[in-house]
């Protein structure tokens, strides 16, 4: 938490501990907020200065990836050297394993690494090692190592009936090469809190494709045809005027991540995530005092997630001119390709779905590419893997493992009775209030553990909740699975609806 009092308790750079003792900000959490602040600087400076028009490839890489680890340096230390060695053993994976098995090797052996890091930092070292802590890049690079593992595996071995449109659109024919591997995965834009993105869609940035491949018109030459891995495509009229600027996009995010940090310093410190937890407070309390604390104490968690998000996952990415995903009906350009979180649509979601489609985009994106489109049993694997790719501390378990019942009792509750509820404005209003009243209150129960982490304190809690939504999840889930299941458009629903 921020609010913890400032140190040295880091491996990284030691020179803002006065700015941090002064602030009385934890050291590590100022390189965190100074790295992002220049990294935004630099992703000005490499879309004004470093274009493609003026310099290669191989020098946007380069610089890109030199930014990169600079920062992951400055941040970690020699702890950054667990992200250099996974990156490392990943490509040589990638490289000499054989391409029908190259997306399982890299999978074990990312996830592999990262729990083991996490396990030894957790519960062999207690956390007594003085560092930031480092699982964040692992978590980014795991997920585009395997991304771009699997990507190669549908474009080199997989059948093309085997593959969804999806797949077929992302899927890579050459591997990459050492500078581009590196690049991608290390790059000064994502290297702290990500996003993952597609690797076609980076290398079409690097390369300058990246708009305006999006401002030309649909080519008639598609035809189910797969577009170039690569290329200036010569043969293609560029589009129309200037490319557009990302500047405004930029400023309202930052807007947003003022805001945040506005929220944080007035709200959030007020409403610690530990005190629903804590049996004391359990104690003097009723269930109501205890219901509406906990429901607002976790929207008041939720800036500092938005902060992170919204200016390293979208305004550095903007900044530099990565993430045009073309002009909307207005024809003003829309800066979402990568975008990782929908504000609005969180806080108004009215559906379990709805939440996790707008609450951390690009993980569930990664999610249903490595997991839900290809595994059996793909709810419970997909809950279960994300738990996994977290953490090992058994709040992260806790809470995914309850979103499983919650999201078949939402399903079955959709298909059985949302349909009678259309017949008028009135009685959907209703619905609507009613639905996200009970989203938001599920989301806070699910989410709970994720927060306090430890068994005791999740017990505390859903004792003290009296494991409420669980027994209706389940009941829901049992008295609606007649009407529920006799569909097949069920169990082929928005893959998305389930990838948390």
């Amino acid at each position: 938490q921020m609010a913890e009092p400032a140190g040295t308790n880091t491996t990284g750079s030691v020179v803002l501990l006065p700015v941090s003792e002064h602030l009385g900000f934890p050291l590590d959490q100022v390189n965190f907020v100074v790295c992002q602040l220049l990294g935004l600087t630099a992703a000005f400076w490499f879309r004004l200065h470093l274009r493609p028009s003026r310099f290669s490839p191989l020098a946007r890489h380069a610089v890109a990836t030199a930014f990169g680890v600079a920062i992951l340096i400055f941040c970690f230390g020699w702890y950054s050297a667990h992200v250099l060695v996974l990156v490392t053993a990943c490509y040589l994976i990638m490289v000499f394993a054989d391409v029908n098995n190259v997306h399982k090797y890299s999978l074990v052996a990312a996830m592999g690494y990262l729990t083991a890091c996490q396990v030894c930092r957790a519960y062999i070292f207690s956390y007594a090692v003085p560092s930031t802590d480092f699982s964040g890049p692992l978590m980014i690079v795991t997920q585009k190592i395997t991304t771009l593992a699997f990507q190669l595996h549908d474009g080199k071995a997989a059948k093309c009936d085997q593959l969804t449109a999806e797949q077929k659109l992302v899927a890579i024919t050459a591997r990459p090469s050492l500078l581009e591997y590196l690049s991608y995965n290390l790059n000064f834009l994502s290297i702290l809190v990500g996003p993952c993105s597609n690797y076609r869609d980076y290398l079409d940035f690097i390369e300058g494709g990246h708009i305006r491949r999006r401002l030309r018109p649909p080519a008639s030459a598609c035809n189910g045809h797969k577009r170039p891995r690569r290329g200036p495509e010569p043969d293609l009229e560029p589009g129309p005027g200037p490319e557009p600027s990302p500047l405004s996009a930029v400023c309202q995010k930052l807007l947003v991540c003022c805001g945040c940090v506005l929220f944080f310093l007035l709200v959030t410190r007020s409403l610690p995530i530990k005190a629903n937890g804590d049996a004391a407070f359990v104690r003097q309390n009723s269930f109501l005092v205890r219901l509406t604390y906990a429901f607002f104490s976790i929207q008041a968690a939720r800036p500092k997630f938005y902060f992170a998000w919204m200016l390293a996952s979208e305004a550095i990415h903007n900044a530099a001119g990565y993430g045009f995903s073309g002009m909307d009906e207005k024809g003003k350009p829309r800066w979402d390709l990568i975008r990782n979180l929908d504000i609005l649509g969180v806080e108004t979601a009215t559906s379990f779905k709805t939440f996790i489609d707008n609450w951390n985009i690009q993980t569930a994106v990664w999610l249903k590419a490595v997991c839900y489109d290809r595994a059996p049993h793909r709810l419970a694997l997909t809950f279960i893997l994300s738990a996994l790719w977290h953490g090992v501390l058994p709040g992260y378990y806790f809470t995914f493992i309850t979103a499983i019942p919650i999201t078949m009792a939402a399903r079955a509750i959709r298909k059985s009775l949302r349909h009678y509820f259309l017949r008028s404005r009135g009685l959907k209003l209703g619905y609507d209030v009613v639905t996200w009243a009970s989203t938001q209150l599920a989301i806070c129960y699910t989410v709970m553990p994720f927060l306090l982490l430890s068994v005791e304190s999740t017990f505390i809690y859903y004792r003290s909740m009296y494991f409420h939504v669980h027994i209706i999840s389940i009941l829901v889930a049992v008295a609606l699975k007649p009407q529920h299941k006799s569909s097949k458009a069920s169990s082929s629903s928005s893959p998305s609806a389930m990838c948390p």
